[in-house]
């Protein structure tokens, strides 16, 4: 039987790059021996979710999510509650586009990107889960993690990831205090944070550094809390991750594996949890890894020896 693959696009991604390379992008997956359409996503909320689950159900063999975190976001969504999983493959067209970057895709045109399928490489990657949402890049907290609310979409859109920094530096001066309990497979966190991270690569709004032992196939989250709100200390947190990843022995840094986290907010203070770079609801919070749960087409030739545990085809 003819494999199908089906494009689920953002039609506002990226400067409209996708729509604009559409048709040659679909020669690719033609060439690559998939039967292959295209679907846009609309204003309708859940629009990638629903279209995804809906070609999964269909029996397509692969689902490709062009757009930027967001789409890949809602696609994994749409897919990974299924006993019967397609294969997933990500064309970026967003402005940080961890995910693609953490695969090694190319970020920059939507053609190459969707080139890498002809590797026929694939990896089985971990994903997250937070109460009811799933994510395949970070859950986050704090005042830091607010950042992709805070920068208007034109802004995005015009100046990509540097939005992104001069917005950060601009928080960084009145990050608010929280107070938290938090759960781990090996032990708890009671006390004030400024922000935490639960990380399944180790690319996190671009930096990666942040977690520079990351694998997307060992079950486990790298969880970071930093146990500091003095501006000093956080820039000196952010200084030694800049060189060389040292914040991770860093005494006002928690970093940990973990399988399972629990975050309970100990005061009135209302926690807003960031995943994949949407807001996904307030704590408290469960999250647990799902490993290996979805088969990614990856480029394995370019990523680090380190990134997958497990034997790739």
């Amino acid at each position: 039987m003819t494999k199908r693959a089906r494009i689920i696009y953002n039609p506002t991604s990226g400067r409209e790059a996708i729509r604009r390379d559409l048709v040659e992008i679909l020669e690719v997956y033609e060439q690559a021996g998939y039967e292959t359409s295209a679907f846009a996503t609309t204003a309708k909320p859940n629009s990638a979710l629903d279209e995804a689950r809906r070609a999964s159900l269909d029996g397509f063999d692969l689902i490709i999510a062009a757009g930027g975190d967001g789409t890949i976001n809602e696609v994994v969504n749409g897919i990974a509650p299924l006993e019967k999983r397609p294969v997933l493959a990500v064309i970026p067209a967003g402005t940080t586009n961890d995910y693609a970057r953490a695969l090694q895709i190319p970020r920059d045109d939507p053609l190459e990107s969707a080139k890498v399928v002809l590797k026929q490489q694939t990896a089985l990657i971990d994903i997250g889960k937070a109460n009811d949402t799933y994510f395949i890049n970070i859950a986050a907290g704090g005042s830091l993690s607010e950042l992709t609310y805070s920068v208007p979409s034109k802004l995005k859109s015009m100046y990509g990831y540097f939005a992104y920094l001069v917005k950060g530096a601009e928080l960084i001066t009145r990050v608010k205090p929280m107070n938290l309990h938090v759960k781990y497979d090996d032990g708890e966190y009671n006390g004030v944070a400024s922000m935490f991270f639960l990380a399944l690569t180790n690319s996190v709004g671009g930096f990666e550094s942040i977690v520079p032992d990351a694998k997307l196939d060992d079950g486990k989250f790298t969880l970071l809390i930093v146990k500091t709100t003095k501006f000093p200390e956080i820039l000196t947190l952010a200084a030694e991750l800049m060189n060389g990843g040292k914040h991770v022995d860093d005494p006002n840094l928690l970093y940990v594996k973990t399988e399972h986290v629990e975050v309970i907010p100990t005061d009135q203070q209302q926690v807003m949890i960031n995943l994949d770079g949407e807001y996904g609801g307030d704590a408290p919070m469960l999250f647990d890894n799902f490993q290996q749960h979805i088969e990614m087409v990856a480029n394995i030739d370019a990523m680090s020896p380190g990134a997958l545990g497990q034997k790739s085809e």
